[in-house]
């Protein structure tokens, strides 16, 4: 693996010890891929191998029962999942998500945490399946969803 870090860690690591850095870098990944601002996002840690993000429960991601709504979470766990896999494949390779497992354990009632985690291979090989175990918490630190995510990890062209 390349010394050089990830453009990705790199800047959320500059961001995220000032002061609104979070939120900051939070926004301007929403601003690259449009779709996870659908769930205003606050990450809240994010290294290779582990990311932390959050939502809050507002009206916009309620389905009709008024708990967070199951597609919201997927979208938070992809987010989470994507973004730890980026941090953590070196720069001479890619990623794209290939599947999706989802489990829902318990109605989603509170603001939400997701947490992604993954196991780091010593070596990526070109053309290689990546797993991105991604857990959604509860305010009470229930695991309301587990899902895990496949990754496929090619080498750049």
């Amino acid at each position: 693996m390349s010394n050089k870090i990830q453009p990705t860690l790199a800047l959320y690591n500059k961001l995220s010890g000032l002061p609104m850095g979070r939120a900051l870098f939070s926004k301007g990944l929403c601003f690259k891929a449009p779709y996870f601002s659908s769930i205003k996002p606050l990450f809240v840690e994010l290294r290779p191998g582990y990311s932390e993000v959050m939502i809050r429960k507002r009206r916009s991601v309620l389905n009709h029962i008024g708990t967070v709504h199951a597609i919201a979470m997927c979208n938070m766990a992809e987010l989470a999942g994507g973004t730890m896999t980026e941090v953590s494949v070196p720069l001479s390779h890619r990623w794209i998500p290939k599947g999706m497992k989802v489990e829902y354990l318990k109605k989603a009632e509170t603001d939400l945490k997701a947490i992604a985690t993954g196991d780091l291979p010593d070596e990526w090989p070109d053309g290689c399946e990546f797993i991105a175990r991604v857990e959604i918490h509860d305010a009470r630190g229930q695991v309301v969803a587990r899902m895990a995510i496949t990754m496929w990890i090619s080498a750049k062209k």
